[in-house]
């Protein structure tokens, strides 16, 4: 058996696991990712980098990466499949970046690779053992010790079931379906690009049942999904068939409609669940590991993206000696209300699936709210994750909110973080108060009363006052 020693070991080389990795190894952190497939899928499964998501990337200067790859962009979001608009958020990137999950897997992987990181393939997780000291990990042929794990291996995560934590939530009743598919000629009344969600098909087979096309970037390639939010298979877990799916596809747009070829098809429930805890010791959950929901809205990755940035630079300084106390139960103090949060919205959407009715008319009444700008607003913050804003000892708004990008020098202040430090910006002559604190003088801060920010690693504002010794990590 190999043995091999790793500050940090991440199970799953998903987005999540990938962020993660690539976090830590910018810190100087010595990871190791092990994955249970031998090679990358190369299956679309999610399709979109939300607004927060992006913003994230484009702090660690990956989102160049990230739009080589990607196909369309869309300005703007949707709740239950009703438009909202990103517009009225102080973003640079006010719009979801289509990309298939496998093109961003690749973009982080290459990242990675470019720090020295390789993922172990075909090494998945059989077992882990943790004391006072660390965490032996075992996967196949080899053994791992480290003082972290962190479990970024999905919905049926083998690191949170060996922690025998409970997934909370509720069962739905439902299920639905994604397929990529490849037909003749586009179906009638689809768009050939993706470039809005106000001109996608989609429409309601039966009370409670839905049928969607998105289209993709090869020609008469769409995304179909369709589900039934009432009834589910005796079996979620039964392969999706070429004929279940032809006969959707024939009884939404008629026999005349032709598949060429089904590339990839998976079904998936509407349960919604969240771990327990999301850190046992020295094991930590992130991701899916940690939160499963029905994919409504496009949240699903962009969250665990999320998670990784906000679990790494944290792990890092824990590592590296310069944590304060406490700075590892953060995380889930602070990413576990964002879990709860998205799982709510989630359950309010797939409500809005009329199944009687009388929610048909709920539904249309809430289409109605929805051209209202403050309604507008809160839902795209809502499924953007712009909204997002973590609790703060200090009163002043601006605390643990996110640093809206503005113009700096050449470019702009997301162009400080890429080395994934904390950044001090000020409007006044300021003194450096850590060697490993970035400090930029402003013209001017979003907020005009400071005169100064420290802003975390992952973009949010640590403190605004000028005692910023005890606030850094």
């Amino acid at each position: 058996m190999d043995e091999l020693t790793a500050d940090v070991v991440v199970a799953g080389a998903g987005p999540t696991g990938l962020m993660l990795a690539n976090e830590l190894a910018l810190a100087g952190v010595d990871v190791v990712v092990l994955e249970r497939l031998a090679g990358r899928t190369g299956l679309s499964k999610a399709l979109n980098l939300q607004p927060r998501t992006a913003e994230v990337l484009d702090l660690r200067g990956l989102l160049g990466r990230a739009e080589q790859r990607s196909f369309t962009t869309v300005p703007e979001g949707h709740f239950a499949m009703i438009p909202v608009s990103y517009a009225g958020w102080d973003t640079r990137h006010p719009y979801q970046l289509g990309i298939p999950q496998a093109q961003v897997e690749a973009a982080l992987e290459e990242c990675l690779a470019e720090q020295g990181v390789k993922v172990l393939r075909g090494h998945e997780l059989t077992g882990f053992a943790q004391d006072e000291g660390g965490v032996t990990v075992t996967a196949g042929d080899v053994r791992v010790r480290t003082a972290y794990l962190v479990g970024c291996d999905g919905g049926r995560s083998a690191v949170r079931k060996a922690l025998n934590l409970p997934f909370e939530g509720f069962e739905g009743r439902g299920h639905g379906v994604s397929a990529d598919v490849l037909f003749r000629s586009a179906p009638p009344g689809a768009p050939t690009e993706w470039r809005s969600m106000r001109d996608l098909v989609r429409s309601a087979a039966s009370p409670g049942s839905f049928v969607g096309l998105i289209p993709l970037a090869e020609p008469n390639l769409y995304r179909l999904s369709y589900g039934d939010r009432l009834n589910r298979p005796a079996d979620l877990r039964a392969k999706v068939t070429d004929d279940e799916v032809r006969e959707v596809v024939r009884g939404r747009f008629g026999d005349d409609v032709e598949i060429a070829e089904i590339r990839w098809a998976s079904r998936f429930s509407d349960d919604a669940r969240v771990a327990g805890r999301y850190r046992v010791d020295r094991v930590f959950l992130a991701g899916d590991a940690a939160h499963t929901h029905f994919p409504a809205g496009g949240q699903g990755l962009n969250l665990g993206v999320q998670d990784a940035v906000n679990l790494g630079w944290k792990l890092a300084a824990e590592l590296k000696g310069r944590a304060p106390a406490g700075l590892l139960d953060t995380y889930e103090a602070e990413r576990r209300p964002v879990a709860e949060a998205v799982l709510a919205n989630v359950a309010a959407q797939t409500a809005l699936i009329p199944a009687t009715p009388e929610q048909g008319a709920l539904r249309l009444l809430f289409q109605d709210l929805t051209a209202i700008p403050a309604v507008q607003h809160r839902l795209s913050g809502m499924v953007s994750g712009l909204d997002i804003r973590y609790p703060s000892r200090e009163p002043h708004p601006a605390a643990g909110s996110r640093l809206p990008d503005f113009p700096h020098g050449d470019g702009h202040v997301s162009d400080l973080f890429h080395k994934g430090k904390f950044v001090l910006l000020s409007t006044t002559s300021v003194v450096p108060p850590h060697p490993d604190v970035v400090v930029a003088r402003v013209a001017a801060l979003p907020w005009p009363d400071l005169t100064s920010v420290l802003v975390r690693p992952d973009g949010y504002v640590a403190t605004t006052t000028d005692s910023v010794g005890d606030r850094l990590a």
